[in-house]
């Protein structure tokens, strides 16, 4: 494991937490596993841009909206706002690809540290080092 990518006294996840910070990650908010992980610096990137994108597409229905009601109150005012629910939109999907990067970096993480150290339970490793010495 890259020491840059953990603060310092901090254990890399195990593979539940990794698991379910990738769900969290994927399916309610991104950047909220990635904060769960101790990942901060992409899981505040990923809230942010999340965020940003999200209120950008609910103004973009709100005045939706307004122009609707305006048309049916006789009170027309056609503004072109197309552009900040796409926008908004680009953004979301943005974090949420940016979320599924850091959330597969997660799960490799800990499989690979999953690996690296036996459970308990399991058989021990011989050391391949100091060969035992052979029997005539």
């Amino acid at each position: 494991m890259k020491p840059s990518l953990l603060r310092p006294g901090q254990k890399p996840p195990s593979r539940t937490a990794a698991r379910n910070a990738a769900l969290v990650n994927q399916l309610a908010t991104p950047g909220l596993g990635s904060l769960m992980a101790g990942r901060w610096v992409a899981g505040i990137g990923q809230l942010a841009v999340a965020v940003a994108g999200f209120v950008m597409v609910v103004v973009w229905f709100f005045e939706i909206m307004i122009q609707y009601y305006g048309q049916v109150t006789g009170n027309v005012q056609v503004r072109p706002v197309g552009w900040i629910g796409e926008v908004g939109a680009i953004l979301f999907v943005a974090s949420w690809f940016w979320a599924l990067v850091t959330s597969v970096s997660l799960l490799r993480q800990a499989q690979a540290d999953d690996q690296d150290e036996p459970g308990p339970g399991s058989p021990p490793v011989a050391d391949r080092r100091n060969p035992p010495p052979k029997l005539s």
